[in-house]
């Protein structure tokens, strides 16, 4: 096995992964799901309002990035890849709704705002380094 590969998988041995593994897996999952149930207003109608080009294209493959990578959280499959586009969606959702909170209505609005967006932001560093732990796909690819 090539070292970036054994470097992706490796992962510890224990349970630790798990619960912030399923948390983020549901969450994800879910809220990719519901770009497409509810596109007007968690969806391409949100794109929109926010400001974003061609909000049904990258309405869809967001919400097509949550449900994959959300999936590869819960099934422990390649976890430390699936964090990087997941990061990516939550910096870009909290620069560009969190931050305009930030400058509009202060410090407090804005964090109890991004409560959500920074517990997964958390979660998500917290997969990043320690990796999908022992019941998972990545601890199966490893051995």
């Amino acid at each position: 096995m090539n070292k970036l590969l054994i470097l992706i998988l490796k992962t510890t041995d224990d349970h630790r992964s798990l619960i912030p593994r399923l948390v983020v897996g549901l969450v994800f999952l879910s809220e990719g799901i519901q770009k497409f149930l509810f596109p007007e207003s968690l969806g391409a109608g949100r794109f929109e309002k926010i400001g974003f080009a061609n909000p049904e294209g990258l309405s869809a493959l967001v919400a097509t990035f949550e449900i994959l990578c959300g999936l590869m959280m819960l099934t422990g499959f390649f976890v430390r890849l699936a964090t990087i586009p997941l990061l990516t969606i939550m910096a870009t959702a909290i620069i560009t709704t969190k931050i305009p909170i930030l400058t509009g209505k202060g410090f407090w609005q804005m964090a109890h705002e991004s409560r959500t967006d920074f517990a997964m932001t958390m979660l998500l560093i917290f997969i990043l380094v320690y990796g999908a732990g022992k019941l998972s796909a990545d601890r199966r690819l490893e051995d």
